[in-house]
């Protein structure tokens, strides 16, 4: 079973070019299955037929998953690598039959995303002090995230021809690999412009990075330095909230909503395939319509 499993990461490398996360997520769910059907055969994993797996023991699995208490995001995840994988096997006539076909995933709990207030978010990326040079990188990082709505992971991979200061726009590459132009607003952009005239030179010293953003040691900034840098400055305006580099995106997209914008041009600018995934900030817009009609309606 492990040679299908190599194989499978090959194929999410090489022809679905996913990002390093999403295959260890993959790979590492998968193991954990084979492992469980090798106890429950009495086999070795490496010797373990996929023929042998069937919806029967597919539900074994998610019940122990579920006994184990874990959250349903975590077990739809699990799911749905095992989706993943099967689906392949089944395409290249590995299997005749998916055995997954017939299980269901637990139904998630619609959470709705966490945000800033318009107040808050402009608190929070104008915390920064720009007399230095990890000042001015910090504010233009914020800038950038809350202007344009990227995921940690795009901004991180940001260079330095990705962004176009003159026509007001950055080319980033998004989930599998997919490109798209997202606009920068004028505040954003006078922030980059100004970390990387004044501010990044300093970080890059002698190193020559194509990274946009760079850390003290003048290579390309990691997405657990981008969460300290949103930790450090939610304290120092005492935000009482947690806030994450996702925040900032739900913030912009819902603030986007509030603002008048279409859910449409909502769900190219933050690149979603699906509009159902866009569609979840039109339910923070409805709670704030509805907390304001029951605060301002004389008959609420």
């Amino acid at each position: 079973m492990y040679t299908f499993l190599d194989n499978f990461i090959i194929y999410l490398k090489v022809e679905k070019n996913a990002s390093p996360r999403t295959i260890e997520g993959y790979q590492r769910d998968i193991w954990h299955f084979i492992d469980f059907m090798a106890g429950e055969l009495n086999v070795p994993g490496e010797k373990l037929d996929p023929g042998q797996v069937d919806r029967l023991a597919v539900r074994r699995h998610l019940a122990i998953l579920q006994g184990r208490g874990l959250r349903r995001s975590t077990i739809a995840r699990k799911m749905a690598s095992l989706r993943a994988f099967f689906r392949y096997l089944t395409r290249e006539e590995i299997l005749e039959d998916n055995p997954l076909t017939r299980v269901s995933t637990p139904k998630l709990e619609k959470r709705l995303p966490h945000i800033l207030t318009q107040d808050g978010a402009w608190a929070l990326v104008q915390a920064p002090d720009t007399t230095t040079p990890a000042g001015l990188r910090d504010r233009a990082i914020l800038e950038v995230l809350y202007s344009s709505g990227l995921r940690v992971s795009e901004l991180i991979g940001l260079d330095t021809g990705d962004i176009d200061i003159s026509l007001g726009y950055v080319r980033v590459m998004g989930k599998g690999a997919k490109e798209r132009i997202v606009p920068v607003g004028s505040y954003a952009l006078k922030a980059v412009g100004k970390y990387l005239a004044e501010g990044r030179p300093s970080l890059s010293g002698k190193k020559t990075c194509k990274a946009v953003f760079l850390n003290k040691f003048g290579e390309r900034i990691s997405a657990r330095s981008i969460r300290n840098i949103i930790d450090k400055y939610v304290d120092q305006v005492s935000i009482q909230q947690r806030v994450s580099p996702h925040t900032l995106r739900h913030s912009f997209a819902t603030h986007l909503l509030d603002g008048g914008a279409d859910l449409r041009s909502v769900q190219e600018l933050l690149g979603h395939v699906k509009m159902s995934t866009t569609q979840i900030y039109t339910h923070v817009s409805r709670e704030k319509l509805l907390s304001v009609y029951e605060k301002n309606h004389p008959r609420a």
